[in-house]
């Protein structure tokens, strides 16, 4: 089964099963932060970079992938980046750095 935008709740219910999800935050090339979520943060980061992301970051690229954090489910990933677009860019900018030098 193929996932997109499109994909109706019944369909995100029988995939989460078997599929992570993820909040991401990207770097763009300003300096400032789009956050997302997907089931593959790498291919999304690809995505933005060739321009078929978010208006957003087609409008600030390149981006890079500063922050990745899997949640257990759709509405989780939603929820969760909510939570981090509420963030100021200081909170946004502690959080990819703590997270780069965990990763490291």
């Amino acid at each position: 089964m193929v996932f997109n935008i499109f994909s109706s709740a019944l369909e995100v219910d029988r995939i989460q099963v078997n599929m992570a999800f993820y909040c991401y935050m990207v770097e763009c090339q300003d300096g400032s932060f789009y956050t997302g979520w997907s089931v593959d943060p790498e291919r999304r980061e690809k995505q933005h970079n060739l321009g078929r992301g978010a208006k957003y970051t087609r409008l600030h690229r390149p981006v890079k992938l500063v922050y990745i954090e899997e949640v257990p489910d759709h509405s989780s990933a939603l929820k969760r980046e909510r939570k981090i677009k509420q963030m100021n860019h200081e909170q946004k900018k502690k959080m990819a750095l703590e997270y780069q030098l965990a990763k490291d």
